[in-house]
């Protein structure tokens, strides 16, 4: 049994769990604990805080998700900054500010991608395609939807895997009719380039609801994303809701390109808060047939399970399960 302390780090919160890692690779997380990133200098003043709510022990290891680029396993940043909070790490200095032997840094999305290599079948949703399990040799295509739109696959055969991240929100988006034309018209106004995040991620939903309001000549009020979701989810506002269906729409059309683009033909899964909070849209949307709608390829798109993940802590869990893919020897290998 090895024990790992557990860490993501958003802009708005850092995460700590201790995690065990049995020897057959199962993953067992302690009660989470949130700090604001808001009330700590800095991350190694964040981790003295757990440590003292820990009782002032912890297990040497760590490993962390971190909300920004980090570089490689081999090759980490020697300075890793976060967009939306201004702590800094600099890897090299871990071992000695943290007091741990051993670390591992992986991208928040990477952890995420893990998370779907390690999580059991029944911490998935499923939400088009055949109702099966994910495949267990070829590619996964993971996507999620939240602040912005992270994306990343994974790559298995057996119990073997490998999970690489990339930067698949900031591609191009593709309208496919009319409504689309207009929503992407309205973001030309403001953004010399388009990509899929400025409309399938959280805040996207605010231009998908002025743009239908345009369309049928209506005056409303400004709202910012959060009331918006809160209305449309609620039912009351239908403008509101018409535009997470919306969204729902795009979203299945994005992630069927993804997944194309990727070979995700092993799978697609859906991550985030955002999208758990909008599952019941999603099943009742036109997500699954937006997501098969790839002309001379839609028998394959409908042969591909999609899932959810609803997993509580899928950043914490991957955080864990990257740790082990690291430093752990797979199960049944030799010690």
């Amino acid at each position: 049994m090895h024990e790992v302390v557990a860490v993501d780090i958003g802009g708005t919160h850092a995460r700590f769990a201790i995690a065990s890692i049995a020897a057959d690779g199962a993953i067992t997380l302690g009660e989470p604990e949130t700090l604001h990133t808001a009330d700590h200098a800095s991350f190694q003043t964040a981790w003295e805080a757990f440590r003292e709510r820990m009782g002032g022990t912890l297990p040497a290891v760590v490993s962390m998700a971190i909300a920004g680029p980090v570089g490689s396993p081999g090759n980490l940043n020697p300075v890793i900054r976060f967009t939306n909070n201004p702590w800094i790490i600099r890897p090299p200095l871990i071992p000695e500010k943290l007091d741990v032997e051993r670390f591992t840094i992986v991208n928040d999305f990477a952890a995420v991608a893990h998370a779907v290599a390690r999580a059991d079948a029944s911490q998935f949703l499923h939400l088009a395609g055949p109702d099966e399990p994910l495949g267990h040799d070829g590619t996964i295509s993971v996507i999620g939807p939240g602040t912005g739109l992270g994306v990343a696959h994974l790559w298995r055969s057996g119990s073997a895997y490998r999970v690489q991240a990339t930067e698949g929100g900031h591609i191009d988006f593709a309208p496919l009719d009319s409504i689309e034309d207009a929503i992407l018209a309205r973001l030309r106004r403001r953004h010399n380039r388009v990509s899929v995040e400025r409309v399938v991620a959280g805040p996207g939903i605010v231009d998908i609801y002025h743009a239908l309001a345009a369309l049928e000549q209506r005056s409303v009020p400004e709202r910012d994303a959060i009331e918006i979701w809160t209305l449309g989810t609620s039912g009351e506002d239908s403008l509101a809701a018409a535009a997470i269906d919306r969204f729902c729409l795009s979203l299945g059309s994005v992630a069927g390109d993804l997944a194309l683009a990727q070979g995700g033909f092993a799978g697609v899964v859906i991550a985030g808060g955002l999208g758990y909070r909008i599952r019941d849209t999603l099943l009742a949307s036109g997500f699954a047939e937006r997501f098969k709608a790839k002309g001379r390829f839609e028998s394959l798109m409908a042969s591909i399970p999609v899932k959810l993940i609803v997993h509580p802590q899928p950043g914490l869990f991957g955080a864990a399960a990257a740790y082990a893919s690291e430093h752990l020897p797979p199960p049944g290998a030799p010690a």
